[in-house]
């Protein structure tokens, strides 16, 4: 073997591993914020979150896309959320865009939580057009987000949105066992422009998927 071939089978390798790495790196430095929900009291935890029909800023402007509240009251870009283990997590939703028809009517209905409430009043079904839904397959929680009118006066179309515009506040609470993490998305097909409406902002964390970390 040749000295050019030998440098060859150790720089290729090299290269590799240093693509990787590089790689890597930047999916770190771009992969959104862990946010922690608000301690109210021993065991207790508040999570305020909102949709959007479109982020209208950063790499992705038209996407839809989840914001996270921090305690401080400044929004997030991010759907990473930490939330304590054996606790009671009281959420809040702004709820700013239109509604869609679900593919699976399953979706509609309020699961694994007692008291969800829309615009304060309870409820546990939605017929009408649902904007998206908060559900975490392992956990057997998920639920619907009415979507306000497309007909609706003041509508938001910058992220964040504050509660000016037309908006749906859902709120509903569940409870958390021993540390894990879990996945939790939308699945409302509303990725316009992609296969299915459930490529681009649905399958990324971040926008419409995200990370539920219940740290001990």
């Amino acid at each position: 073997m040749s000295r050019a071939q030998k440098t060859t089978l150790v720089l290729v390798p090299l290269a590799l591993v240093a693509a990787v790495v590089v790689w890597t790196f930047l999916y770190l430095i771009r992969y959104p914020p862990t946010v922690s929900a608000a301690t109210t009291s021993p065991g207790e935890v508040n999570v305020v979150m909102q949709t959007v029909g479109a982020m209208g800023t950063g790499s992705h402007p038209p996407w839809v896309s989840y914001l996270i509240q921090r305690s401080d009251g400044t929004w997030v870009h991010s759907t990473v959320l930490q939330v304590p283990a054996h606790s009671t997590v009281h959420v809040t939703i702004y709820q700013y865009d239109s509604g869609s028809d679900l593919r699976n009517p399953t979706m509609n209905q309020v699961l694994g939580v007692p008291d969800a409430t829309l615009d304060g009043k309870q409820y546990s079904v939605w017929t009408d057009s649902i904007g998206h839904t908060f559900t975490v397959p392992e956990l057997g929680i998920s639920v619907p987000l009415p979507g306000i009118a497309d007909d609706a006066a003041n509508p938001c179309s910058v992220a964040p949105c504050d509660t000016t515009f037309d908006h749906h506040t859902i709120t509903f609470s569940f409870k958390t066992g021993a540390a894990a993490t879990y996945t939790w998305q939308c699945f409302v097909p509303c990725a316009v422009g992609y296969l299915a409406g459930f490529g681009g902002p649905m399958s990324t964390v971040g926008y419409m998927n995200g990370v539920l970390k219940v740290v001990a």
